[in-house]
Order: C-alpha cells, then sequence, then structure tokens
C-alpha cells in the first residue's frame, strides 16, 4: 500500500492518524485507511473476525502494539487514547473493548461488582490487586497452584478459573 508520512493532509477519508501524532496519507482508492503500521493490529482484529475500524485500530496499537502484556481499565485506556491524540468517547472504548472480549482476544477481570480490568492475556492465570493502589498484576509463573477444582454440576463445564489475590500493606 502506498502512503507518505508528514503534516496532516487535505481530505479526512484519506488519511489516519498515527499514535506518535503523525499523519499517514493514503491513495484514494484505499477502502480502509491501513498501513504496513497497523499489520500486528489489524492481524489481531481479524483473527476474531472483527471489521477494523479507526477506533478499534487505534485501541488495539494502545493495547497490543508494544507486544507486552497489559492490565488495563475503560478509564485509564480513554486517557492513553486522548494522549495520543486520539479523539474518541469513553463510551467507544467502553464498546469496543466489551467487543474485544466478546471476540476472545481480551479477558475481562472483575475484582469487585464496581471496576473492571481488561487484560491482553487471554489464558487462565493469576492476578494480584493491590487494594491502596487499585493495581492489577499478574502473578509469577508457577507461584501458585490448585490442588484440585471441584466437582461441577452434572451438565456444566468449567469454562475459566479466575483467581484474584488481594493485596495490602501493613
Amino acid at each position: 500500500m502506498n502512503w507518505q508520512r508528514g503534516s496532516q493532509p487535505e481530505s479526512f477519508e484519506n488519511r489516519i492518524r498515527l499514535c506518535d501524532k503523525q499523519w499517514i496519507q493514503l491513495r484514494p482508492q484505499t477502502n480502509l485507511a491501513v498501513t504496513e503500521a497497523f499489520s500486528l493490529e489489524l492481524d489481531w482484529l481479524r483473527s476474531a473476525g472483527l471489521q477494523a475500524t479507526r477506533q478499534r485500530l487505534a485501541l488495539a496499537r494502545l493495547l497490543i502494539g508494544d507486544r507486552r502484556n497489559k492490565h488495563v481499565t475503560a478509564h485509564s485506556l480513554h486517557l492513553l487514547a486522548v494522549e495520543a491524540g486520539e479523539v474518541m468517547s469513553l463510551a467507544t472504548v467502553y464498546n469496543t473493548l466489551h467487543t474485544l472480549c466478546s471476540a476472545g482476544l481480551l479477558k475481562e477481570i472483575t475484582v469487585d461488582g464496581s471496576r473492571s480490568w481488561f487484560d491482553t492475556r487471554v489464558d487462565d492465570h493469576p492476578h494480584f490487586y493491590w487494594e491502596d493502589t487499585g493495581e492489577l498484576a499478574d502473578v509469577p509463573e508457577g507461584k501458585l497452584s490448585l490442588m484440585q477444582i471441584p466437582d461441577v454440576p452434572e451438565g456444566t463445564e468449567v469454562s475459566e478459573v479466575d483467581v484474584v489475590i488481594r493485596l495490602r500493606r501493613k
């Protein structure tokens, strides 16, 4: 795909803004303003059968662009998006996060009924939750073992196991 970096192009339909506040100018024949810069994010969205909208690509860049696992809240992700120069509402961030969860690309972790985190690591794994700071982090690999999962009622199966270890300073 042909593109060039530079100042803001004249036509909105044929541009996309990168998180570093640079613009990419695309040729008019492209339907979706996507370049090689978004190939990881585009592949991630398409792997779940999702359409790559501007907002989804921008949030995907913030979630997986650095290839590191993250725990974000909708508010923290919205702040990151605004800092990156993206224009989108908090409601759009919430809706996108829930769409990504439904598609299996993110896992929602709820510590209490008032706040959810969204984890880019979707396998079953335990978390530490610091009550004083409100932070969520993965428990180091191999540091927790479950002896046995109890028998489940007939006609059901375990879909996932969530373990959150709540911590507070002494």
